[in-house]
């Protein structure tokens, strides 16, 4: 494991701020200052930070945050704006965040300790249901691209004004539910197997409808229900063990 990844995973040192202490000479393995946040930590290394041995971890653990619409998933932000880390009690500072909910949406998010989960979590297709709701009607054109897929070489609309993404394939939503259809505003629950940027408002952009409101209540087996929002909650014991029989499986699939 990377020396900055190893820092960050078992202190409460972020990222960034591990490649600082070890840029500045705050960091050695064994007797010997590094600084280079590459360097390759292996089995039986003994870490130090600020003459302070690293104390590696043994086991994971998961939470489940109830994000509120204005909060960034992201450690800082150059504009000053919110991020989840502000709201989050300290000791889950060094939690790794499970995919991305954008600015103006809230709900469910994961976060980990473990780099190890949130790849597994992140790479799986487990289906992330949403609430959303939209503006304007939804129409049988919309219908057939939840159905059928879509691709677009200009995906811009409805992404944010600095992506670089431009085009974009959008698969078959793994299902969906119109739970009111009107002229002015429409609800649905929609389930997906992937995680895109801002792929939910790209779509219903393409199709000239905006995202009012967009809520994630589920991840896989994990379900928000009524935790408040911008509270915290470990997974249950049941829910522990369906992730331990999922990563056995992702262990699997990636060794052959």
């Amino acid at each position: 494991m990377r020396l900055n990844k190893f820092i960050a995973h078992n202190t409460p040192y972020s990222r960034r701020e591990a490649d600082r202490l070890i840029q500045e000479g705050h960091v050695k393995v064994g007797r010997k200052v590094v600084t280079e946040p590459y360097y390759d930590v292996q089995p039986g290394d003994r870490v130090f930070v600020k003459g302070r041995p690293v104390k590696q971890k043994r086991g994971y653990s998961v939470i489940v945050y109830h994000k509120p619409k204005g909060e960034l998933v992201t450690k800082r932000d150059d504009r000053g704006r919110r991020t989840i880390y502000d709201s989050l009690p300290g000791k889950f500072r060094h939690f790794i965040p499970v995919g991305r909910l954008d600015f103006a949406s809230e709900g469910l998010l994961l976060l980990t300790d473990s780099p190890k989960v949130a790849q597994a979590l992140m790479e799986s297709d487990l289906p992330r249901i949403y609430n959303v709701k939209i503006r304007g009607e939804v129409t049988p054109e919309m219908e057939a691209a939840m159905r059928e897929g879509l691709h677009l070489e200009d995906a811009r609309a409805g992404g944010h004004q600095q992506s670089s993404i431009q085009s974009m394939e959008f698969a078959p939503f793994y299902a969906y539910r119109i739970e009111k259809n009107s002229p002015t505003y429409s609800k649905l629950k929609v389930a997906l197997r992937e995680g895109k940027n801002r792929e939910i408002r790209r779509f219903f952009a393409h199709f000239g409808k905006d995202v009012a409101d967009l809520k994630r209540v589920e991840y896989g087996w994990i379900k928000l229900n009524a935790l408040p929002k911008g509270k915290v909650r470990y997974l249950t014991r049941k829910e522990y063990a369906k992730l331990h029989d999922f990563l056995k499986e992702w262990d699997g699939k990636n060794r052959t």
